[in-house]
């Protein structure tokens, strides 16, 4: 009985296993099915392919590996060097942000804990950063914190003065940041793609001056540019960006007063715009910065003191009712401990109770929102939440 076979094929080591890219051809032996009536092979000599295939260019591969989601670019890194040092460089995250793909990461600091939290935006991996190298004043003090392009900032007091701790995602390290031109505290903050905006609060030395300026931040240079001064000081505000505009809310003035104003600053003109009584239809608290989230350019605010979500329509400067959330934020004082985030297209709330997460898809018109429990990462941390920031990368 005899079988024939085709001629081997030769087929390229591609780098995808960490080989060169070179056109090398990879030879696969033919296994001989044709037999005599003595049962031995007849067996050919190995031969070249009629074809190669070629490998893919590394750009090609770094378009592919750059949708890998964020939570598997461990493994990523554990094919071969030039991987690794790929994701360290940056540039998945470039690519990434060329072609709009962008996933939210949660960034949280609990009660009790000296790591900050990070999960990934379906809350199903939790990890642990590195604890900030920095003191114990810094470490027990209040802290602000925000985001722009891959890194996450953290603000605060160490005994030589202000200080800004950046986390690099490429990296999983700390490094120290450029000082604010103003270093502050208790300030509001926005961040639009690898930039970041901070407006107003407290002058961090003496927390006695209340500010009304204003600064840029460039995630990709580290460089910090001063933008023009608000129309109003204000302290304990809370910043958005809606509309193409960096926004800031509420807070307090130079008196303590209860600021219902709200202001925007226009790159376009370079100039900020006062919006009288915005916040007349919010109970203010003078303890905590308003709770407020943008998605898909509507703002949605939390009322503390009601535990009501709102939205802002913007025709008529007033805020419409959207039902309760299924957390107690007005247990607490003014909402602290409560973190009321934007995720996506969802809102995000966390606090108050273990395994207390929430989200859901609001509208503006929705007459209630429906929420969603989840599973907040390994659903042991502690729900008094200090501080909470969302990444978009």
């Amino acid at each position: 009985m005899s079988y024939s076979v085709s001629r081997k094929r030769s087929l390229p080591m591609c780098s995808f296993i960490g080989s060169s890219s070179s056109n090398e051809n990879l030879r696969i032996p033919k296994l001989s099915l044709s037999s005599d009536k003595n049962g031995s092979s007849l067996g050919q000599e190995p031969q070249d392919a009629d074809y190669v295939l070629p490998c893919l260019s590394d750009e090609i591969e770094t378009m592919i590996l750059s949708r890998f989601p964020i939570s598997k670019h461990w493994k990523l890194c554990c094919l071969n060097n030039k991987y690794f040092n790929l994701m360290k460089s940056g540039e998945i995250y470039k690519i990434r942000r060329m072609i709009g793909l962008k996933e939210s990461l949660v960034f949280m600091l609990a009660s009790g804990e000296r790591n900050w939290c990070l999960l990934d935006g379906g809350f199903k991996s939790c990890k642990k950063l590195p604890i900030i190298p920095s003191d114990y004043k810094f470490e027990f003090g209040v802290k602000d914190s925000f985001s722009a392009g891959t890194h996450l900032f953290v603000s605060g007091m160490e005994m030589d003065g202000a200080v800004i701790w950046r986390y690099e995602l490429t990296t999983n390290e700390w490094f120290k940041d450029p000082s604010m031109i103003t270093p502050r505290c208790r300030f509001a903050t926005a961040s639009c793609d690898t930039f970041a905006y901070v407006a107003g609060g407290l002058e961090i030395e003496n927390c006695i001056q209340v500010l009304n300026s204003a600064e840029k931040y460039n995630s990709e240079n580290q460089t910090w540019e001063k933008l023009p001064n608000m129309n109003q000081t204000r302290k304990s505000c809370s910043g958005c960006y809606l509309d193409n505009k960096f926004y800031v809310i509420g807070g307090q003035d130079e008196k303590d007063k209860d600021l219902t104003c709200g202001e925007f600053f226009d790159e376009m003109t370079n100039k900020w715009y006062l919006i009288p009584n915005m916040l007349k239809d919010i109970v203010l608290s003078s303890s905590r910065s308003p709770l407020i989230a943008v998605v898909n350019n509507e703002l949605y605010t939390l009322d503390a003191s009601s535990n009501e979500v709102k939205v802002y329509v913007k025709g008529t400067n007033s805020w419409k009712k959207l039902g309760f959330v299924p957390v107690r934020a007005d247990k607490l004082q003014g909402g602290w401990g409560v973190a009321f985030k934007s995720l996506g297209n969802e809102l995000l709330v966390i606090g108050t109770t273990s395994n207390s997460c929430y989200t859901c898809l609001p509208h503006p018109d929705l007459e209630v929102l429906e929420w969603k429990q989840i599973v907040c990462g390994s659903g042991n941390h502690n729900p008094f939440i200090h501080n909470c920031a969302v990444m978009l990368a």
